[in-house]
């Protein structure tokens, strides 16, 4: 067995279906939309969430939270891990000058 030889199950290939050719194929006419009606027409599309009228699940369910623009996030840095670095002696050159974070003491822990 290669690859040649593969092939997929019976049923489990179809034509596409093509709607519109006359009455003899089933969809003919309206294409299987119906008659009359937005979703009938051409270029209709559901607005997203829309539920058919039902008052939507974004809507339903009350606000929930607050997002702050201007969260600041912090690096935690144990007092421990600092007196180590410190006792060591080389803590200069680990905290940085600009807004004092310790970003690789941070990673250390």
């Amino acid at each position: 067995m290669d690859l040649s030889d593969l092939k997929p199950p019976k049923g489990a290939k179809h034509s596409k279906k093509r709607v519109g050719r006359g009455q003899g194929s089933g969809q003919g006419k309206t294409a299987g939309r119906g008659h009359k009606g937005a979703k009938s027409r051409s270029g209709f599309k559901f607005k997203r969430g829309f539920e058919g009228g039902q008052m939507p699940l974004h809507r339903r369910v009350p606000k929930r939270g607050f997002h702050n623009p201007f969260r600041v996030a912090y690096a935690v840095v144990n007092l421990d891990s600092l007196a180590r670095v410190f006792d060591a002696g080389k803590a200069a050159e680990k905290i940085t000058a600009a807004g004092g974070q310790a970003e690789t003491l941070a990673a250390q822990d």
